[in-house]
């Protein structure tokens, strides 16, 4: 049985306790936050792609073996305009809105000019991420939006360019122990230049605890790195991090400035004004955290577009960094509504499966190795790194696997090398049906399924003061289309990956992108 991921979701603010079947381990104690597109359709107007519907965003509270549920639409100022008209007004990435016919030119030309020079969304459907002790949920534009991670009510509305030059966030920053936030950000033509700016957001000064001030107030900018063309900045989701090093694929994916500004006028969206170039090889920053600066050698692959870093990590002078990747640009067009309605049960002929790659970057490259070596001197890698003329790298990735999405890792060994990922599995739809974890020394990987059932991004969750990789649960909402069963919040084992409990909830989910978990005494 198939679902319509394109129906508006129902939110239901008020806690509801769910129905625990099995034993939740004692020491599982917090918040899960799970954040995507809720609403498809406002008054006689619909999005056009999945990604574009506004924020509805879950919460999971695990507090002495129950499990607690509530939903909540984010309050955007997107949401509050489009409902007050009874239309969608506010464009998205994949969906142009445009005035109700009747409205007069004063309004039409008004909407024209903020167009052109896009004032985007704070439609954060995409992540919830924390700055300082605040959580907001994302999605990629300068706007942010401030929740309460018990209540899920809407705060503040945040705009990133108030604090440094950057019209485009990923929505996937980078933690480390202390509490500090790593971010990446786009700034389009800023005086005259079109960059990247990798920022942090340091952990909340004492002076500050007390005050209503955003965190990002303190951002410091690390560095910031000329794209290869002024007019068609790489598009990324997320970026890598090691102990030394932040690692930023800058691939032929590319969002066409000037293409952007016109699109309203042309009346296609800003979705089009992608352009994926597969002629084009993919150029690799490696980035000194301490310095700023960018290494010497300059490293460069085959044209492919990433939306996930799994993990980087660092050994013996090189950084290794693990991605997904896809040949082609076809999984965003797979969203298109249209084209979810069409096709149910979401297998689709032109359907690019991705796969996971594991880079490797030599740190140093001798001058007086010869061009055509390989570089890579690590024994349990076939990745390698080849000199070419005027010193560069071209590197070829080792696969581990095909057909795996939306990776997550015990974060706590985040930056160092890891054993273990969990994920969803996408061999043959981008919807998937089962999850698994993945070996990555044995390529070995074990299943989770249940017919009729469609599980989420699955969030690993270390028990306290474990020892092991895996010691601990795996999380993940289950939307379940069996007649007469509700949906349900799993709880794997981390090691054996068995289930260990289940929570039906009193409420339907619905397909979303990417959750935070945060441990009791965080909120």
């Amino acid at each position: 049985m198939a679902t319509d991921f394109s129906t508006n979701a129902v939110e239901r603010p008020e806690p509801c306790k769910a129905d625990v079947k099995g034993n939740i381990p004692s020491w599982l104690q917090g918040t899960l936050l799970r954040n995507g597109p809720g609403i498809f359709t406002v008054g006689d107007t619909s999005y056009s792609h999945w990604f574009d519907g506004m924020a509805l965003i879950h919460s999971f509270n695990f507090k002495d073996g129950e499990v607690t549920h509530r939903s909540r639409f984010l309050r955007s100022d997107t949401y509050k305009a489009n409902m007050a008209a009874n239309r969608i007004v506010v464009s998205e990435m994949g969906t142009m809105a445009y005035p109700d016919p009747s409205k007069n030119f004063i309004v039409k030309a008004i909407t024209f000019l903020n167009h052109t020079v896009p004032d985007f969304t704070d439609n954060g459907a995409s992540n919830v991420i924390k700055y300082g002790n605040d959580y907001y949920a994302t999605s990629e534009t300068n706007y942010i939006r401030k929740i309460d991670p018990v209540t899920l009510e809407t705060q503040d509305k945040v705009d990133y360019m108030k604090f440094l030059p950057v019209n485009m966030v990923s929505s996937h920053p980078h933690y480390d122990n202390e509490g500090s936030t790593y971010n990446i950000g786009t700034s389009i033509a800023e005086k005259g230049k079109t960059k990247y700016t990798v920022f942090k957001v340091p952990a909340v000064l004492e002076k500050d605890k007390d005050k209503n001030v955003p965190a990002l107030k303190n951002v410091e900018v690390i560095c910031t790195i000329p794209c290869r063309s002024l007019l068609t900045p790489s598009y990324y989701h997320s970026f890598g991090m090691t102990e030394n090093y932040f690692i930023l694929i800058e691939q032929p994916f590319k969002l066409d400035i000037l293409k952007m500004a016109t699109a309203y006028m042309r009346g296609v969206n800003w979705a089009s004004c992608l352009k994926f170039c597969p002629e084009e090889k993919t150029l690799i920053h490696l980035i000194d955290r301490k310095t700023g600066k960018e290494t010497e050698t300059k490293y460069y692959t085959g044209a492919m577009i990433v939306y996930h870093h799994v993990n980087a990590f660092e050994d013996d002078g090189h950084v290794l960094f693990d991605v997904i990747a896809y040949n082609d640009s076809s999984l965003y067009d797979m969203f298109y509504l249209n084209k979810l309605k069409e096709n149910p049960g979401f297998s689709n002929d032109s359907y690019s499966k991705p796969n996971y790659r594991r880079f490797v970057l030599p740190i140093h490259s001798d001058p007086g190795i010869a061009v055509g070596e390989d570089l890579v001197k690590l024994k349990y890698t076939t990745a390698s790194a080849v000199k070419e003329k005027e010193g560069k790298l071209m590197c070829q990735a080792e696969v581990l696997c095909e057909g795996f999405e939306l990776p997550r890792i015990n974060y706590g060994i985040n930056g160092k090398r890891h054993q273990f990922v969990y994920g969803n599995c996408v061999e043959e739809s981008a919807v998937s049906k089962q999850i698994a974890k993945l070996h990555t020394e044995t390529k070995k990987m074990v299943y989770w399924s249940e017919d009729n059932c469609w599980p989420l991004e699955p969030v690993f969750i270390p028990r306290p003061n474990g020892e092991a990789e895996d010691d601990g649960v795996v999380v993940s909402s289950v939307i379940n289309t069996n007649p007469g069963q509700s949906c349900f919040i799993l709880i794997l084992d981390g090691r054996t990956f068995k289930e260990v409990a289940r929570a039906y909830v009193k409420a339907e989910l619905n397909k979303d992108m990417h959750g935070f978990f945060i441990p009791q005494g965080s909120e």
